[in-house]
């Protein structure tokens, strides 16, 4: 019964999310509806990298991570290449749990 509920649910879900293509399909989005789109991608991963940064459960906490995701920052504004973004918060997040401040 549970994998006729899944399956089910599974074909729901790709029939909704196929009605928006096909609705819209020939047609222009409004320029407003085009900046929106082209800028909500960003909105959505800072918003994501945010509440996981800060966030534990229903508290905010500052722990390591925030350090971590202030070291990528710094990197990311001296045009560092994306590898060495990802080690500057990893390392930093590791450097700093290492000590026992976080």
């Amino acid at each position: 019964m549970t994998i006729v509920a899944l399956i089910a649910l599974a074909v729901g879900t790709y029939l909704m999310k196929s009605v928006g293509p096909f609705a819209a399909a020939g047609r222009e989005l409004p320029p407003w509806l085009d900046r929106l789109a082209t800028l909500l991608p960003a909105a959505l991963l800072a918003a994501l990298v945010a509440t996981q940064t800060v966030g534990d459960g229903a508290t905010l906490t500052v722990d390591a991570r925030l350090a971590g995701v202030g070291a990528a920052a710094v990197a990311v504004a001296c045009r560092a290449p994306f590898g060495v973004v990802v080690l500057a918060g990893a390392g930093v997040t590791a450097l700093i749990r290492l000590l026992g401040w976080g």
